[in-house]
C-alpha cells in the first residue's frame, strides 16, 4: 500500500465534505421527482454548494494554488504553483432523475516550466458519494481505490471487452460521427454501455471494469483526473489522432494496455473519408 500523500487527503477531505450534502440533497431530489415544478433548480443550488464546499476546503489548504471549476470558472492563483480542476458534480443529469450514479472530481495540474499555460495532471481523485469509493492517482505512485491497488483489465480480445461511451444527445455532440465509431466498435465487443459520469466511466476503466471507454466534447473537469487514473493503473488514454495529452476532452479514448491500439484502429478506421 502507498502511503496516502497530504495532498491527496487534501482532496479527499474536500470531496467527502462535498460528497455528504450530496448524498443529503440526493435524497431530497428523488422527493422532489413528483412535484410539478420538479427538481431542476435545486440541483443547480445543490451544484454549487458542493463546489462552494470543494473551494472551501482546498483554498485553506493551498490558498496560493489557482483553479479551474465547472460552475465558477477560472480562479487566478499563483502562476508558478498549480491549480485544482474540479467538477463538483459528474453525471448531473443521473441526479436530476434519481439516478445513484455521479462523481466529484479533482485534479492537479501543473503549470508549465515555460510559464506558457499548463502542462501535466499529477494528481487526480474521483469520489462517488452513494457508494462511498474513492479513487485517486498521484503521477508515479499508482492508481488506488481507498489502500487497493488498481490494474486496468487484463483481458486481451475484444469480444471479451466491455466498452463504455457517451452518446450526444440535446443538441450536444456529433450524432453522425458517434454513429460511425459505434457501428465499428460494437459487433467487435462484448457489450457498450452508457452511464452517464465520464469521470467515473475513466475510474472503472482503471478499475479494470471496462476495457474501455470512448466519448467527444468533453471538458477538462470531466477527464483530467480519469486520464491520470487509467494511466497510473497501466492503461492508455489518447486523442483519435493518438496522442497522448496532459487531458484528453474534446476527444478521448481510453483502454487496457492491449486493447486502446485495437479500439484505436477501429474508431480511425470508422473515422476516414
Amino acid at each position: 500500500m502507498a502511503a496516502i500523500s497530504g495532498l491527496i487527503r487534501v482532496m479527499e477531505k474536500a470531496a467527502r465534505k462535498a460528497g455528504g450534502r450530496l448524498r443529503r440533497d440526493f435524497g431530497e431530489v428523488e422527493h422532489l421527482q413528483v412535484s410539478r415544478k420538479g427538481p431542476a433548480d435545486f440541483v443547480s443550488k445543490a451544484d454549487q454548494a458542493a463546489e462552494r464546499t470543494i473551494w472551501d476546503e482546498l483554498r485553506a489548504a493551498r490558498p496560493d494554488w489557482g483553479f479551474l471549476f465547472e460552475e465558477g470558472g477560472t480562479i487566478e492563483g499563483d502562476p508558478t504553483k498549480p491549480r485544482f480542476i474540479v467538477d463538483p458534480l459528474d453525471g448531473t443529469t443521473n441526479f436530476l432523475h434519481g439516478i445513484p450514479h455521479f462523481a466529484i472530481s479533482i485534479a492537479v495540474q501543473e503549470p508549465r516550466l515555460d510559464g506558457k499555460g499548463w502542462g501535466e495532471v499529477t494528481a487526480g481523485l474521483i469520489y462517488q458519494p452513494i457508494t462511498d469509493e474513492s479513487f485517486w492517482a498521484e503521477k508515479s505512485r499508482g492508481a488506488w481505490l481507498h489502500d487497493a491497488r488498481l490494474r486496468v483489465s487484463s483481458r486481451r480480445h475484444l469480444d471479451e471487452s466491455l466498452i463504455a461511451t457517451g452518446i450526444p444527445f440535446a443538441g450536444h455532440g456529433n450524432v453522425a460521427e458517434w454513429s460511425r465509431i459505434y457501428q465499428s466498435i460494437a459487433p467487435q465487443v462484448a457489450g457498450i454501455r452508457r452511464f452517464g459520469s465520464a469521470a467515473l466511466d475513466l475510474a472503472w476503466v482503471a478499475a479494470g471494469r471496462y476495457e474501455g471507454f470512448w466519448e467527444a466534447g468533453l471538458k477538462p473537469w470531466d477527464t483530467a483526473a480519469g486520464c491520470l487514473l487509467v494511466r497510473e493503473a497501466g492503461g492508455f488514454v489518447s486523442d483519435w489522432k493518438g496522442r497522448s495529452l496532459p487531458y484528453c476532452d474534446e476527444q478521448i479514448l481510453a483502454g487496457n494496455d492491449t486493447l486502446h491500439s485495437r479500439l484505436h484502429k477501429l474508431l480511425a478506421n470508422a473515422l476516414k473519408d
